[in-house]
C-alpha cells in the first residue's frame, strides 16, 4: 500500500472548526426539543459567534430541506459581525442556477473578505431520485461553473445537466484570487470518491475506527494521485468532554435519556439522506461496539442511535480527548468540525479544556487562499498557539 499523501504535511496542528445548528438540531436532550434549543436568529448566531470568540477557526453552516434556516443568507447576516471565524457554507449542487450560485458565494466572500469556505452537498432534491453518478456527476459541473465564474471573464460550459455561454466581466469574481474558496467535500461512493479527488480541496469524514479512517484516506489519496493532486482530510465528529471520564460517560448516557430504540429509528429516518451509503458505515461501526457504545478508546457510538449522519462522539477528559486528536493528526487529518448537545455549552467547554493545547490555524490560510490583510486586521495573526 502506497503512502497517505495529504497537501499538507508540513502542518503540525489543525483546522478546529465548530458548528452552527441551523436545522433545528440542538438540544439538551436528544429526542426532546426545548423550544429554547430552536434553529432561530438568536441561538444559531449565539452559537456562532461564541465559537468566533473562543478562538475556532471555522464553523460549519449545514443545510437541510426539512427544517431550519437558509444557510447563505444566515451567512451573509451574520458574517459582518464576525471578527476571526472563517464560515463553511453548505450548499446543495443542482438547487441554484450554478452562475448565480456562485454570484452569490462570490458576495458573500466579499463581505467575508475572504473567510469563507464552501461545503459540497451532492444529495437529491426534494421529489428527485437521481442515481449517485448522475447527482455526482451533477456536482462536478456546478464546480466547474463556480471556478469559471470565479476566475474568467466568459463562462462556456457544455454537459449532461448544463449548457451555459455567459459573458463574466462583471465583478462577481470571488475576493480570493487564486481559485476562489477552497471545497470541503464528503461522500463514500466511488463517484462521489472521484469526484472530490479531482475537483476539491478537504475531504470530510464521518467517525470511523481508525483503520477504517486509514482506509478511507489512502483509497482517496490514491485517487487524487490519478489526477496529479493532493487533497487534505477533515473529520465531523461530536464532542462530549468534562474534567474526568466518568463525568463525560454520565453526560453522555444523560444526552440519550428521552431516547429508546423505536424513538431513535424514527428521528434517524427523517433525514433526506438516510438511506445513503456514508449513512450505512455509521450503522456498522455502532454494531461493532461494545454495550456502552464505544467502539474504540474514548470513540462512542450511542449519539448516532438518533441522528443520521455522523453517529459517533469522542467522549472523555482533556488529556484523552487531546490524546485522541493528536492520533487523527498524527494520521494525516487537518481538519476538525465539532458540534455537542447544547452546542453553544459543549463548545464553551471544549474551549475551555482542550482548545488552548491545540496549535490551530486557517485551511485556506495555510493553503495561500487567503488575500494579503493589512497587519492590523484580525486575520493578519495566522497561526496561534
Amino acid at each position: 500500500m502506497s503512502k497517505i499523501q495529504i497537501r499538507s504535511p508540513h502542518l503540525e496542528g489543525a483546522e478546529v472548526a465548530w458548528f452552527a445548528p441551523l436545522c433545528n438540531g440542538d438540544d439538551e436532550f436528544l429526542g426532546h426539543h426545548d423550544v429554547r434549543y430552536k434553529s432561530d436568529w438568536s441561538n444559531t448566531s449565539n452559537v456562532l459567534l461564541t465559537a468566533d470568540r473562543l478562538g475556532y477557526r471555522n464553523i460549519l453552516c449545514p443545510s437541510s430541506y426539512q427544517v431550519g434556516q437558509d444557510t447563505l443568507t444566515f451567512a451573509s447576516a451574520v458574517a459582518p459581525l464576525t471578527s476571526n471565524i472563517n464560515i463553511l457554507a453548505a450548499i446543495r449542487c443542482g438547487e441554484v442556477h450554478p452562475p448565480m450560485l456562485g454570484r452569490a458565494i462570490a458576495t458573500l466572500d466579499h463581505i467575508l473578505r475572504g473567510r469563507l469556505t464552501i461545503n459540497i452537498i451532492s444529495s437529491n432534491l426534494p421529489g428527485t431520485d437521481l442515481s449517485s453518478a448522475e447527482r455526482y456527476q451533477r456536482s462536478r459541473e456546478v464546480i466547474e461553473i463556480l471556478k469559471q465564474g470565479w476566475t474568467q471573464d466568459h463562462i462556456d460550459f457544455k454537459g449532461e445537466f448544463y449548457n451555459i455561454q455567459l459573458d463574466n466581466t462583471a465583478p462577481v469574481k470571488s475576493y480570493q484570487q487564486n481559485g476562489g474558496p477552497l471545497l470541503y467535500f464528503g461522500g463514500y461512493s466511488p463517484p462521489a470518491v472521484d469526484l472530490c479527488a479531482e475537483h476539491c480541496d478537504v475531504y470530510l469524514m464521518w467517525p470511523e475506527t481508525e483503520t477504517r479512517l486509514q482506509e478511507l484516506m489512502q483509497n482517496m489519496s490514491d485517487k487524487a494521485a490519478g489526477y496529479g493532486r493532493k487533497v487534505d482530510f477533515g473529520l465531523r465528529i461530536h464532542m462530549i468532554v468534562r474534567e474526568t471520564e466518568a463525568e463525560a460517560r454520565i453526560a453522555a448516557r444523560r444526552l440519550m435519556a428521552h431516547v429508546d430504540d423505536e424513538m431513535g429509528k424514527e428521528i434517524r429516518e427523517r433525514a433526506l439522506d438516510a438511506k445513503s451509503y456514508g449513512v450505512s458505515r455509521q450503522a456498522e461501526i455502532r454494531n461493532m461496539s461494545d454495550d456502552e457504545g464505544f467502539v474504540e478508546p474514548n470513540l462512542w457510538t450511542g449519539i448516532g442511535r438518533a441522528r443520521s449522519g455522523c453517529g459517533a462522539a469522542i467522549v472523555g477528559n482533556p488529556d484523552q480527548v487531546l490524546e485522541k486528536l493528536h492520533r487523527y493528526m498524527d494520521m494525516g487529518i487537518r481538519a476538525f468540525i465539532f458540534s455537542g448537545y447544547p452546542h453553544a455549552d459543549e463548545c464553551k467547554l471544549f474551549a475551555k479544556y482542550v482548545l488552548p493545547k491545540i496549535k490551530t490555524f486557517s485551511m485556506p490560510e495555510m493553503q495561500g487562499r487567503k488575500p494579503a490583510f493589512a497587519p492590523d486586521t484580525p486575520l493578519a495573526a495566522g497561526v496561534r498557539t
